[in-house]
């Protein structure tokens, strides 16, 4: 089952929200959907991408927070030690920051496209940043 169809360089996922377990955060990604945004590969990591938030406060708090997402899974950090941000790992990552490991909530994993996930963090890595637009189904 999914919920949102995201759209990320060229290439198409489809995911579900993780109701039980991020219910605030899921909540507030809703509230912003449709969500355009630029997303660039991580810079302490790993193999991820990272939308940068800047100091933008949604009033959340950790829920799930982990510091190792699965390839697919996408975490939110609330901000705090780092500026808020949100994470998709598409190979092995340890969240971190220059200040060090970060924990995010686990809000969203990508259910279909997974074998698109490796050339999209590829083209970030190589080619820059690329647009991504989360909508719902």
């Amino acid at each position: 089952m999914a919920d949102v169809r995201i759209t990320a360089g060229p290439f198409q996922f489809l995911a579900r929200f993780e109701h039980e377990a991020a219910p605030k955060t899921v909540a507030k990604f809703q509230s912003l959907l449709p969500y355009r945004q630029r997303i660039i590969h991580v810079r302490w990591s790993g193999q991820g991408c990272w939308i940068p938030m800047g100091e933008l406060d949604l009033g959340l708090e950790f829920e799930n927070a982990t510091s190792y997402p699965a390839p697919g899974q996408f975490i939110f950090y609330p901000g705090g030690v780092s500026e808020t941000e949100i994470l998709l790992a598409y190979g092995a990552v340890c969240f971190a920051s220059r200040a060090g490991q970060l924990a995010g909530n686990h809000f969203l994993t990508i259910t279909e496209g997974l074998e698109n996930l490796m050339p999209l963090g590829e083209k970030a890595l190589w080619q820059g940043a690329q647009d991504i637009v989360f909508e719902t189904l």
